[in-house]
């Protein structure tokens, strides 16, 4: 099995976590996190992995049958994409109204991982959702590198080699999203007590950021429908400037590779840990 296809997955993984199509819509995820997180850090730091896991399924679902359709009708699906990209804006849209109108909404999490955890019991399915969701608003951006890893896997000479090279995208992605949500929910958990007269807010404040995200999801499939069928001007200032940030947080990613991540991780996990064992104790 080639070990330079592998590492081209992988970063290829690494990079479509930050595309530019669905970079605003990683914010609201971390935000729904947090929100759902708990006081507890073992309690956040289960529902981050549990989401993550779930959101990474739903990302590939998506890809996987873009992988099965030939390139040519992947090309002309893909033409329609930016239609369900306003559709998801909108809906994120909503959801952000109705969490600012002081409205409750439960992060769902399998009951095997919140048996012996505060909190309602609840299912995985919203993240797994979330997951296509951020999927098809990335895929004008990503299906390209996608195919491309799709052509690789196709030419390994075996199976295994194949399975790797998907587990390789899979892991690169599952990286950057589940370390940024582990990071998130457990620094949540442990301020939580230091930030009680925050707590009553926390659903509109994340209302808000849902409401925001939305407006620049569904822009940026309208910009994109201008763009495939009526002909539109490229330069737009608003998507410039998000692509500058988005191209500079990629490119550090694609620069330094997995290890600024595995460290953070480490580091995260290490220090839930610590907060953990010394809960127990008082």
């Amino acid at each position: 099995m080639p070990q330079d296809l592998v590492g081209l997955a992988f970063a290829a993984g690494l990079v479509a976590a930050l595309n530019p199509c669905g970079f605003a819509m990683l914010p609201a995820y971390l935000t729904l996190v947090v929100r759902a997180g708990g006081t507890n850090v073992s309690t956040a730091v289960g529902r981050a992995v549990a989401a993550s896991a779930a959101m990474t399924l739903g990302f590939l679902a998506v890809f996987g049958v873009f992988g099965l359709l030939t390139a040519s009708l992947a090309s002309t699906v893909q033409q329609y994409v930016p239609y369900a990209t306003v559709v998801i804006g909108v809906a994120l849209v909503a959801l952000g109204l109705w969490l600012v109108s002081g409205r409750e909404l439960t992060l769902l999490v399998p009951n095997a991982l919140t048996r012996n955890m505060s909190g309602p019991p609840s299912r995985l399915g919203s993240m797994f959702g979330y997951g296509v969701a951020y999927a098809l608003a990335s895929l004008s951006c990503t299906v390209g590198p996608f195919l491309a890893v799709t052509g690789a896997a196709l030419g390994a000479p075996s199976t295994l080699g194949r399975v790797w090279i998907y587990a390789a995208y899979a892991g690169g992605f599952a990286l950057v999203v589940g370390t940024s949500a582990i990071a998130v929910a457990a620094a949540g958990a442990a301020a939580t007590d230091r930030i009680k007269r925050i707590l009553p807010y926390v659903n509109r404040i994340g209302g808000a950021v849902l409401i925001l995200v939305g407006l620049y999801v569904a822009y940026y499939g309208y910009y994109e429908i201008r763009l495939f069928h009526a002909g539109g001007d490229p330069t737009d200032p608003v998507i410039a400037l998000a692509g500058r940030l988005q191209g500079a947080i990629a490119g550090w990613v694609h620069q330094h590779g997995p290890w600024p991540w595995l460290i953070l991780l480490a580091l995260v996990i290490a220090g839930a840990s610590a907060w953990a064992w010394r809960a127990r104790l008082r």
